[in-house]
């Protein structure tokens, strides 16, 4: 969420003697921390598991036992349906270290008193006198009237739970992202629903070939504009897409699919909302938050949590199991995580690469010690959870192990690599690119620290920026796209670019690739939500995917060469491969060359230039053929392409490799020079 830090990944001021301490440090605080937990909860699987025993639980014979944390409160009553909305019917009791619980028995005929679908409300007394009407943290299902603002807490507990028919798939090798939001996820002008998604996008998503869905907004949030990063009910899937069931049903059709879920964890902070959100709880501001100006975020005007907490610790990481146990997710993208890191948020602040800014008193313990936490008992007892860190720092330990010190996360985003794409398209006429500028950006990351590459994400598709399709093309998208007619000029270099640029980004950029829906195919508009500015529109608020449904129009294009790309790595596994071998970044011809895999990838981003011949370095003597084609017809290419050449090493060194060879880019009958820049080839050794 944060975008304006520097991305810089070269360090200095410290030894690797200072660094490792500084690890040593960090995991002496860990478990220090995994020692209480221990010794106060007898570990943490048995504390992770307070879901079962916090909010409201139904007993074996049907009696409801509610239990909350409210430190500062004076009293606490239970109101709602079942008791007419008595005030006063039915207190809590106060139990040790600001614990309340009530005991409900079953009715005369041994039904529950509480019925599933009813309504309630905790009535929390402060010491100030005030009576104040609050929802239940572990709400795990909230509502919202079509015409009220608050939302209300429904008693979750339906007579035929889900029950999931599909184990979870493995471990994928590569990681292939489909980013998506289920509300967007239609044509229609509305919020669509779970099970739109079930049955109309995860077939998209498995004939992309993308084995990854990571689902934003899922976490309840009063609102919609915020994309769900103001989250008012951790526990809660948002009721506006649907029932929790049919969020259990999206999740285990996805695995009969093969493909896993991630979801969008955002720990970061929370809504300021105190009606139905965390805010103010038992009604002071230092419930689940730091207290005063350190509990607030300035930029993002929302309240931060207070890590050092032993029941903010149970809240949080009980919340990452549940979603994990309930729901059946795979994983976690952590939202925020700069914000968490650091004191000052990242607000205002550049990394010049001095250790001491990674590791100084401006570092957040308390939320460095919460990610150890979560990310060592997410492997420790689902060994194939995948978790994802949003982070713009640098922070140069984030996806180290453990046990070394690190904070355990398994893949980092490479959000530098976007930023990128948007200043070449922004700031350089396509003679002025820098090749060695691209490569470097594209490989800038540690040796053995995994990154989720992307070209652009939501970020990129929000009113207010553009998408890279937008950069490219702009209003050309919305008279020139038919497939009927020549493309023109705008057009030609748009598609072939989009391509190409994806291509570089999925095959050099890290070991997994991310992709927000709609954007594959150059969706022609930009994502904004209802909102008082636009008159609460839900026209900008969903994807076109009718658009590639018809041959009429070049969006299906971009599609099928989306689709073959991901079907192609995942037949050679390029993102699973030790990083690349770049021979060529010539700054004059605009060629990239490199070998990933056993695959030789060429990139020709000259504007008007192309080469009848051009040797490349090659590791493996053999044969090789094209494999995939950007200037390929069926991608709004030109066939220029002879898919029957077949090339042939020669034992002739070439930029330190052993091997070479002639590539012949054109069918001889084909003009060696074009404007179009889509002069991708993709060669495979036979």
């Amino acid at each position: 969420m944060l975008r304006d830090i520097t991305h810089i990944h070269v360090f200095v001021g410290f030894s690797a003697m200072e660094l490792a301490l500084m690890c040593e440090i960090q995991y002496g605080l860990f478990k220090k921390q995994l020692t209480l937990l221990e010794e106060a909860e007898g570990g943490f699987d048995q504390f992770t598991r307070s879901y079962k025993s916090y909010g409201v639980q139904r007993m074996p014979d049907n009696s409801l036992v509610f239990k909350e944390w409210a430190p500062a409160a004076e009293a606490l009553f239970l109101t709602g349906d079942f008791n007419g909305w008595d005030n006063f019917s039915h207190p809590y009791t106060k139990k040790e270290f600001g614990k309340w619980e009530l005991h409900i028995p079953p009715k005369e005929d041994k039904t529950p008193a509480v019925t599933h679908n009813s309504k309630l409300k905790v009535v929390v007394h402060t010491r100030a006198g005030e009576r104040l009407y609050r929802i239940s943290p572990w709400a795990k299902y909230v509502t919202r009237h079509e015409k009220s603002v608050i939302y209300d807490w429904v008693h979750w507990d339906p007579p035929q739970p889900y029950i999931h028919k599909h184990p979870r798939p493995q471990k994928p090798r590569s990681l292939r992202i489909y980013e998506s939001h289920v509300g967007i996820a239609s044509p229609e002008g509305k919020v669509a629903s779970y099970s739109n998604f079930t049955h109309n996008v995860l077939p998209r998503i498995k004939d992309l070939g993308y084995n990854c869905i990571q689902l934003m907004a899922i976490m309840e949030h009063a609102y919609y504009a915020s994309f769900g990063y103001q989250v008012t009910s951790f526990f809660a899937a948002s009721s506006r897409f649907g029932t929790p069931e049919e969020l259990k049903e999206l999740i285990d059709v996805a695995h009969s699919l093969g493909i896993i879920v991630l979801l969008d964890a955002v720990h970061s902070h929370a809504s300021k909302n105190t009606e139905d959100g965390l805010n103010q709880f038992d009604g002071s501001d230092s419930c689940f938050f730091h207290s005063g100006p350190r509990g607030e975020h300035s930029l993002w005007d929302s309240k931060l949590f207070n890590y050092s907490s032993w029941e903010v610790l149970r809240f949080l990481l009980s919340n990452l199991r549940w979603w994990l146990e309930e729901y059946r997710f795979d994983g976690f993208r952590f939202d925020g995580v700069t914000s968490m890191l650091y004191h000052h948020h990242g607000i205002g602040s550049g990394f010049s690469g001095d250790y001491a800014e990674y590791f100084g008193l401006q570092v957040d313990e308390d939320a460095l010690v919460y990610l150890m936490l979560a990310n060592h008992i997410l492997h420790t007892l689902y060994e194939d959870c995948i978790t994802i860190a949003e982070e713009v720092s640098g922070m140069p330990n984030l996806c180290c192990p453990v046990q070394e010190g690190g904070l355990g996360f398994d893949y980092r985003l490479a959000m530098a690599i976007p930023d990128k794409w948007i200043q070449i398209l922004k700031e350089f006429k396509d003679e002025d690119w820098d090749m060695g500028n691209i490569v470097h950006t594209m490989t800038n990351r540690r040796y053995g620290e995994k990154c989720i590459a992307y070209a652009e994400s939501h970020d990129q598709a929000l009113v207010g920026d553009k998408t890279l399709a937008f950069w490219l093309m702009d209003k050309e998208m919305y008279t020139s796209m038919s497939a009927l007619i020549p493309m023109n000029s705008v057009i030609d270099r748009g598609i072939q670019l989009h391509k190409m640029i994806r291509l570089l980004t999925h095959s050099l950029g890290g070991e997994g690739y991310l992709n927000f829906m709609g954007n594959e195919f150059g969706h022609p508009e930009w994502l904004d939500f209802p909102r008082v500015g636009n008159n609460e529109s839900y026209h900008y608020a969903r994807r076109q995917f009718n658009l590639v449904d018809t041959d009429r129009l070049r969006y299906w294009q971009l599609y099928a060469f989306d689709r073959d790309m991901n079907r192609t790595e995942d037949k050679y596994g390029w993102l699973a491969a030790p990083p690349a071998n770049i021979s060529v970044k010539h700054q004059g011809d605009k060629v990239i060359v490199f070998e990933r895999a056993n695959v030789i990838f060429i990139f020709n981003f000259h504007p008007t230039n192309s080469y009848s011949s051009y040797r490349v370095a090659v590791g493996p003597p053999g044969k090789y053929k094209i494999k995939l084609d950007s200037d390929g017809i069926q991608y709004g290419g030109h066939g220029r392409l002879d898919h029957n050449t077949e090339f042939f090493t020669e034992p002739m060194e070439f930029k330190n490799l052993p091997n070479s060879m002639l590539v012949i880019t054109f069918n001889v009958h084909m003009p060696t020079v074009c404007f179009s820049l889509s002069l991708l080839i993709m060669l495979e050794n036979m």
